[in-house]
């Protein structure tokens, strides 16, 4: 039995975690604590703006890819299973994807930069999905408003 630091409670030894910096090996606090410190630090103000801000610079873009990356490595089925998924409920989507992309691929298609701001690289954008090479340059951001402000593309699914 140990006592928590936090709670004051007497705990099995096996409701803490190992520290082995610690003379007994165990953290001082028992995991409940622990957690719900850990939840409150993570939910600080200024800890939540500061990953936001790191987010958005390119050591935070590459190591968000490198996170995507790992996961779907470890999560081939999940993967597969939501990829499935969205192909089956969004057919239409799917089909103008592939149509841009293989047209890019051949030459028939350009990749342009955002037609509202000038920035590149910009995705194609659907007005409407039974037009797959129908398409408009928009980067992520202005790609957001357009589907916040109009929703889902015509034909989508």
């Amino acid at each position: 039995m140990k006592q928590c630091s936090s709670c004051k409670k007497e705990r099995s030894k096996l409701e803490f975690y190992i520290r082995k910096a610690s003379k007994d090996g165990l953290s001082a606090k028992c995991k409940i604590c622990q957690r719900r410190y850990d939840k409150a630090r993570a939910n600080n103000p200024k800890r939540v703006k500061a990953r936001e801000e790191y987010a958005k610079t390119d050591a935070g873009i590459e190591s968000t890819k490198r996170a995507k990356a790992k996961w779907a490595a470890n999560n081939k089925e999940k993967v597969y299973e939501i990829t499935k998924n969205y192909r089956e409920k969004n057919p239409n989507k799917y089909r103008a994807h592939g149509k841009v992309a293989y047209a890019i691929k051949i030459g028939d298609l350009t990749c342009k930069p955002c037609e509202i701001c000038g920035v590149s690289p910009a995705s194609a954008h659907h007005d409407d999905y039974s037009k797959a090479l129908d398409v408009r340059w928009l980067c992520a951001a202005h790609h957001n408003q357009w589907h916040a402000k109009n929703g889902e593309g015509l034909n989508g699914n």
